[in-house]
This record gives structure tokens, sequence and C-alpha cells, in this order.
């Protein structure tokens, strides 16, 4: 029979069976940096936006009802009320009947309430769970993070949006003169309320202080934007103040599309609102990337 060999215990191991030091022994304890990344696609993690962005879009859409008819319910309410008490009474303004003239502006009033809540509620909501460790400690960097939030925003907003204007076309027949520039509109204002609702989800660490910063900030720049009156209507004082209203821009814009009227250049007012939303999503990176009012 043959003889089994023996190792010999004093000689030195081969290279192939020694690990080198730091090389991987496990799915676990070999897992560099690198090969995390590896999954990002590049420098973006697109699966970890796209995920987001669903669980975000997804929340909203749970409670349509809410979301997406209670808006167009409470825009036919104003429509009708308006329409009964001054229809009859009230001449063309901008040379179109009273009720077209405030169809843009409240489609514009709906979208913006509805994407400043999405972004608000959805921070604030985690952080009275106290879950929102579960939205920091996924490898999302904070314009990720940013970019997933708004996208739930902006997608609640052109939501209600389409529901508003295809509710408006079949009860009054009234359907947007130039379409794109309503949808670039709404999109910049959508993006503008979503970081402004990040924003406010941050400092805020209960509902009723977004209640507080929605009742006193957001519904007073709503309906003093021109919604439902022109610039023309106002003394020179107010006129002056309702230029620094960023708000005025976007329901100015909205009838500019809706109608083709505006009391202001559309393009000077899609240039102040895009400013101010690139400005508010770069403070909410900031604070993001800090850990501001998010981290213990």
């Amino acid at each position: 029979m043959p003889s089994k060999e023996i190792p010999d215990m004093n000689a030195p191991a081969s290279p192939s069976s020694t690990p080198e030091l730091g090389a991987s022994s496990g799915p676990i304890s070999g897992t560099r940096p690198q090969a995390m990344g590896a999954r990002r696609f590049g420098r973006i993690n697109w699966l970890g936006l796209y995920t987001l962005a669903a669980r975000e879009t997804r929340r909203f859409l749970a409670v349509w009802q809410q979301t997406i008819a209670a808006p167009l319910v409470t825009a036919g309410l104003f429509l009708a009320v308006f329409s009964l008490a001054l229809g009859a009474t009230r001449g063309p303004v901008m040379g179109v009947p009273f009720v077209a003239f405030l169809a843009p502006g409240i489609l514009m009033m709906s979208v913006i309430q509805n994407a400043f809540s999405n972004t608000a509620s959805s921070l604030v909501g985690a952080k009275v769970m106290g879950n929102i460790v579960d939205t920091l400690m996924p490898p999302l960097s904070p314009a990720e993070l940013v970019a997933g939030y708004i996208a739930g925003g902006v997608a609640r907003g052109l939501l209600v949006a389409v529901v508003i204007v295809i509710g408006t076309g079949l009860a009054l027949g009234l359907w947007p003169v130039n379409p794109l520039w309503l949808l670039l509109v709404t999109l910049v204002g959508s993006v503008l309320m979503a970081a402004l609702g990040i924003v406010a989800g941050i400092l805020a660490n209960k509902f009723d202080q977004i209640a507080a910063i929605t009742n006193f900030v957001v519904t007073p720049l709503s309906f003093l934007s021109g919604t439902f009156y022109t610039m023309e209507a106002l003394p020179p004082l107010m006129r002056t103040i309702s230029t620094v209203n960023p708000i005025f821009y976007l329901i100015d814009g909205a009838r500019h599309g809706y109608l083709g009227r505006s009391d202001s250049d559309p393009l000077m007012g899609l240039a102040v609102t895009s400013l101010i939303a690139l400005a508010l999503c770069a403070l909410s990176w900031i604070w993001l990337k800090r850990g501001f009012r998010l981290k213990p």
C-alpha cells in the first residue's frame, strides 16, 4: 500500500494557502468601500434615489382621496363660490370672464400647497415617529436625499395640476393656451415649494409647527399673490410689496400659460422663481449634510 505523506509542519506555507493581510476572507470582512460604491452606477446611487422617490410618491398615492381628490373639490368650490357671488356683477378681467381669470391662480395655489405639504409632512412624520434614522442611514448623499424628497413633492404637485386642468376643462371648457409654459411654471413652482417643505420639515419638530408655517407663511403668500385680483387693482405700496412675493410670479406665470395674459414679464418671473428654488435646494442640502436638527 502506498504510504501517506506527512506534511512537514516546519515547512513554509505556500503563498496560495496563506491569505494576504487585508484580503477578503468572506463576504463581510472583505467588503471594501469601492465594492459598496459599485452599486451606485457611478457617482449617483440611482437605486437608492429611485427607492426614496418611489416611497414619497406611494405615500401620497395611498391616500389619494385626501391628496388628489380633495384639491380638485376645493378648487371647484372656490370657482363655484366666486362665480355665484361675483360672477353676475364682476365684469371681465384682463379681457376674460372672472371665473376664467381665477382658474390659473387657484390651480397654482393648489399645486404649491400640496408640494409643500408632501415634503414637510414626510420629514416631520419621520421625526415624530422616531424613524428618521431609516432615511439617514442608507448610502444616500445629501444631494440624493434632497432630490428624492423633491421628486415626491413634484409628482404630487404635477398630478394635482393635471387633475384640476382636466376638471376645469370639462366643467368650464377652459383649456391652457400654452400648455408647455404652464407645465414649466408648475414644475418650477413644485420644486420651489417642495424645497421649502424640506426646510420647514427640518426646522419643525412636530405637526403643530408645520401647521403654523402653513397658516402664517404659505397660505398668506398664496392669497396675497394676485390669485383673486390683478396688480392694477392694488395701491402703489401693495403693488411694490407683491413684487417681492415669489408666489406672485408663479400665479402670474400660470395665468400666462392658461390665458396668454400676465401682470409681469413671464420670463423674469420664471428666472426669479428658479433662482429661489435653487437657493432653497442648496439650503436643504447644507442642512441635510450637517444633520441640522436631524441627528441627536
